[in-house]
């Protein structure tokens, strides 16, 4: 069995869409299992339809307010860089709405269930491939993966939504009684969790370079500051993820391949810049087919 794994990442989720093109069209790989994380989440879905071009179009064409219903910072240009500072009136809207996170995603939700339809969603059942997705029970401190076969079309899409939702700066959402937020806060390269439901071998995309090329600027303020520290937090998971993967896949006999970013795209991935993205699916494609004679080496003979 063959799964594609799509770790975590924000905006750089369009550069996994130009790797996993690349390997399902021209490499001919086929999934019997997708799994991922957050913007992993929004991808495997088409992906596993086939539907490629359609989430290209999503990936290339959305804005700030493709994601946000109540965007909680604004964003500066200074010196051909984008940096982040606080939107003081929606961050204090929202608090005295109730709100227990800075900014509100619900237009992301609305997005999700515009892409995929009703009938895609069925589609997608009456198929043997299981589509699953990350996210983190806060209440009972725990990672849950949610397969597609276990759900209607509503409960899926808002899990995928949840996935997604980077807290303290996206929603907050309560289902089933708990408090759930964005899957990369448990597992952000869910490689483990693919092995465990079968997979023989793993083609895993991971939204980062393979060492750390940079060293961060001082924060300007507050939400800069929040950013740093959960990137910070974020690749210590990210690492930990793969470091048990491989242990999981050495005692099971798997193999992973891994395709990390080469170099680095952007600092903070919450900034959604159309051309940006568009230009990191067409680098994303480019460096799975530069990387393809590689990879053919290390796949074992038919």
């Amino acid at each position: 069995m063959r799964a594609l794994v799509i770790s975590g990442g924000g905006s750089k989720g369009a550069f996994a869409g130009g790797v996993a093109q690349y390997l399902m069209e021209e490499h001919g790989h086929e999934y019997d299992i997708f799994i991922g994380t957050s913007t992993g989440s929004l991808l495997i879905s088409h992906l596993a339809l086939g539907k490629i071009e359609k989430i290209k179009e999503v990936y290339t064409s959305v804005n700030q307010n493709s994601i946000f219903s109540r965007c909680p910072f604004t964003i500066n240009q200074k010196h051909g860089m984008a940096t982040i500072g606080i939107n003081h009136w929606n961050v204090l809207k929202n608090f005295y709405d109730g709100s227990k996170t800075f900014g509100e995603s619900h237009n992301l939700l609305k997005l999700i269930r515009k892409t995929l339809s009703p009938a895609e969603f069925r589609s997608l059942k009456e198929q043997y491939k299981d589509i699953v997705v990350t996210v983190s029970n806060l209440s009972l401190n725990q990672v849950e993966y949610k397969s597609i076969r276990d759900f209607d079309y509503d409960d899926f899409c808002e899990w995928i939504w949840i996935s997604c939702n980077y807290t303290p700066f996206m929603s907050l959402v309560r289902k089933d009684g708990c408090e759930y937020a964005d899957g990369g806060l448990g597992s952000m390269v869910p490689i483990e969790e693919a092995l465990k439901r079968g997979a023989t071998e793993v083609d895993a995309i991971i939204l980062h370079t393979e060492v750390t090329h940079y060293n961060r600027l001082p924060s300007k303020n507050v939400f800069a500051l929040l950013t740093s520290m959960f990137s910070f937090m974020l690749d210590r998971i990210e690492r930990q993820n793969i470091r048990i993967g491989k242990l999981v896949a050495n005692q099971n006999e798997a193999i992973i391949n891994f395709y990390y970013t080469p170099t680095v795209l952007t600092t903070n991935s919450l900034i959604f810049d159309k051309e940006k993205m568009a230009s990191w699916w067409s680098s994303g494609f480019n460096f799975a087919q530069s990387k393809s004679e590689n990879l053919s080496q290390i796949e074992p003979n038919e």
